[in-house]
């Protein structure tokens, strides 16, 4: 035996084991993410004067990260391609600190919006961790460990929002510190424990022209027979980002619900959302496989959009999230298949290229969700026009059904995809 094949054995021994290290990244990373949501609509309202203007400010709030972001993640993840995964997470974890800490000292909605576009730039850590779970996962596995990395991220969203809620209703600057406190342990964690997922031999050289997202999206329309799946992609994000901009200042004007109140209700959306990617997802994918279950799970997504829209109880949000199990896990199962479509050199690109899609939607969904929000801010609380951003958000992923079916309809699965995707699920 050739003295680098100890050194080959002793290398994937690593990434094997770096699967739960970047669980646990991700998880104290949603945690920290999830600490400001509740909050950050009221830390907007603190500047503004009237319910209109803080949907709109908000609204521009989120464009400032999601713009920023946008052009930075394609960059981030040529670099990861380059440099390796590990370096491009912590470059991220310090661009969260930054921008939880100097966010909470806030004065002014011009320091809040600019120190949102510095922390949008630096912040990729989504995208990295996806391609680095694809890097330590063969591709008929992509789907139940992109379920798993959902996992987390559902994790994150039942500590967050409840932490943040909770010192939120003491002070709305205590959730700022305490993210920008688990960021910075995320950095530490990251720098002394996290293992890195790409070898060197499958590295490549950056290539600048290429590392801009128009250029990555128009990688990611390239690859073989997902034209439909980013359309897809596309919509349903646009859904759901529509969704984000809007949940909290929805439920204060429906329902009159402080940061307590959406912190609980957002720990419920995780708590669902460990159910069904951590548990449930393995038995969706054996029964119909991926591409039916990303249908399914985008049709009860639509359904559900428009009974929280209708939604006059509060207690009814939490009765549509219970019922909307199939829609938790739809996201893993279109991102394994356009992965799955990927080479093993281009993963990182690859997900900078979803993440930068994402990303676009992240740009255009305040854009939409705030007006929306701030034209009927007006309206007495029992008004089902309350309720336009989760109406738009249901024909957008009505409009993703479509495509997914047109997708089934023209992309048989074949044979050996479904077999090794259904013996994977069964592990």
């Amino acid at each position: 035996m050739s003295e680098a094949a100890p050194k080959e054995v002793e290398m994937q021994k690593g990434r094997d084991a770096g699967i739960g290290f970047i669980m646990i990244t991700v998880l104290i990373d949603m945690i920290s993410i999830g600490l400001i949501i509740p909050v950050l609509p009221s830390l907007v309202g603190s500047f503004t004067s009237s319910p209109a203007a803080q949907a709109w400010w908000y609204g521009a709030v989120a464009f400032a990260f999601g713009f920023s972001n946008f052009l930075a993640a394609p960059v981030l993840g040529a670099l990861s391609d380059h440099y390796g995964r590990r370096p491009v997470l912590l470059l991220g974890f310090c661009g969260l600190a930054l921008n939880f800490f100097v966010t909470a000292l806030a004065t002014s909605l011009a320091m809040l919006i600019a120190v949102r576009v510095v922390g949008g730039a630096m912040q990729a850590n989504a995208a990295i961790a996806n391609a680095y779970v694809a890097d330590i996962t063969p591709p008929e596995q992509r789907a139940r460990r992109f379920g798993m990395l959902g996992a987390m991220f559902g994790m994150g969203f039942i500590l967050g929002p409840v932490m943040g809620g909770i010192l939120g209703a003491i002070n709305i600057h205590l959730p700022f510190f305490a993210a920008g406190t688990l960021a910075l342990l995320n950095l530490l964690y990251g720098y002394f424990v996290l293992p890195e997922s790409l070898s060197a031999a499958k590295r490549r050289p950056i290539d600048w022209r290429s590392a801009n997202p128009v250029s990555a999206l128009r990688r990611l329309t390239a690859l073989k027979g997902v034209g439909l799946l980013v359309a897809v992609i596309a919509l349903a994000s646009l859904a759901q980002f529509t969704l984000h901009t809007s949940w909290v200042l929805h439920n204060y004007y429906r329902f009159g619900w402080g940061p307590r109140e959406n912190g609980w209700s957002l720990f419920a959306v995780g708590v669902m959302s460990v159910i069904v990617q951590g548990f449930l997802l393995k038995h969706f994918l054996r029964w119909w496989g991926a591409r039916r279950f990303a249908v399914a799970g985008l049709v009860s997504g639509a359904f559900a959009y428009l009974l929280w829209g209708l939604a006059t109880e509060g207690w009814m949000m939490y009765a549509i999230i219970a019922c909307n199990i199939l829609a938790f896990g739809a996201t893993a199962s279109v991102q394994s298949l356009v992965s799955n479509s990927a080479g093993v050199h281009a993963q990182g690109q690859t997900m900078g290229a979803i993440s930068s899609l994402n990303s676009l939607m992240a740009v255009l969904a305040p854009m939409i969700g705030a007006p929306l929000l701030a034209t009927v801010s007006h309206l007495p609380q029992q008004d089902w026009r309350l309720g336009a951003p989760f109406y738009f958000s249901a024909l957008l992923q009505i409009l993703a059904a479509f495509f997914a079916l047109r997708y089934l309809s023209t992309h048989k699965a074949r044979e050996s995809d479904s077999t090794s995707l259904q013996q994977s699920a069964t592990h």
